[in-house]
């Protein structure tokens, strides 16, 4: 007679089964332990982030703490977990010693086919000590542009102007260029026609800076009076004037098309003109000559 389900359960004695509901009490307990400190650490992490946000001195200290708030919340989570479940193992009769061992030796084994993974990781720690990005800055990183959503020692989260979302691996940042660190620039180049009168058009450039450094919205994003460093090239059709605005971090996308909108008005009110690019014909004269006009037909003229 084949034994069953039954009939193994009543081979069981008092006593064993006593053992299994200790055992299974005391998973239990390690389990809701385990859920405790999970709970305390997100509570404490919360508290103390807000507590140091609040006596930031700045919005940059303030993003490096919520950036390293993360790293701690999952570097907390996975030590929890990893901690709960070795120790659930045991209370199964799974030794934890050799599983020790093995992780130790298949570790070695694997840490030469995964090298890409500890490097990940050994400059995620780098870019976080150095400070390098934080949470909230807009960076560009292994060729790819966007807001930074999420660091953590394996990667950086972008998100970029479209929406797209890009995972960077740290392993492959090698440059950090941060466009959002203490402060930035708003650098204008500004065309005006070769006919026009560079003093006349740098004056409406300073008229229009001082209306929008005094400008109520625009103000507080500005730290400093426009500044003009002149003419910056002499290009096919026109003749590029260079300026900018030291301003907070992360409003130069913002101050420079609103200047360049005023700046158009202020243009066409003062009749100054911002060149199409010009093609002009030379038909060619003698050396002592003066170049005659070159006229032009259609094929339908008479």
């Amino acid at each position: 007679m084949e034994p069953t389900f039954l009939s193994a359960l009543e081979t069981i004695s008092a006593q064993q089964w006593i053992g299994l509901g200790q055992a299974a009490v005391r998973v239990v307990v390690i389990a809701f332990v385990a859920w405790v400190v999970l709970w305390a650490g997100n509570r404490a992490k919360g508290t103390m982030r807000r507590r140091l946000q609040a006596r930031a001195p700045s919005i940059e200290d303030a993003k490096r703490i919520e950036t390293l708030g993360r790293v701690f919340h999952y570097t907390l989570d996975g030590v929890v977990i990893a901690v709960a479940g070795m120790l659930i193992l045991g209370e199964f009769g799974i030794s934890i010693a050799p599983l020790l061992a093995t992780a130790g030796v298949a570790g070695v084994a694997v840490g030469f086919g995964a090298q890409s993974l500890i490097k990940d990781h050994f400059n995620g720690f780098f870019i976080l000590f150095d400070n390098m990005l934080r949470q909230g800055d807009v960076v560009e990183i292994a060729g790819k542009s966007g807001l930074v959503e999420d660091v953590t020692l394996r990667y950086v989260r972008l998100r970029d102007y479209n929406g797209n979302v890009h995972f960077v691996p740290n392993g492959q940042i090698t440059t950090v260029t941060n466009s959002t660190r203490g402060f930035a620039y708003a650098v204008m180049d500004v065309g005006i026609a070769y006919r026009e009168s560079i003093d006349e058009a740098l004056d409406v450039i300073r008229t229009v800076g001082r209306e929008l450094r005094a400008d109520a919205g625009f103000g507080r994003r500005i730290l400093e009076d426009l500044e003009i460093a002149g003419v910056e090239q002499w290009a096919e059709s026109a003749v590029v004037l260079r300026c900018r605005f030291k301003v907070q971090p992360s409003e130069q996308w913002g101050v420079r098309r609103e200047f360049l909108r005023r700046l158009k008005a202020a243009f066409d009110a003062h009749d100054i003109e911002i060149p199409y690019a010009h093609l002009t014909i030379y038909a060619g004269a003698p050396k002592q000559g003066a170049a005659p006009a070159f006229n032009i037909r259609s094929a339908g003229d008479s």
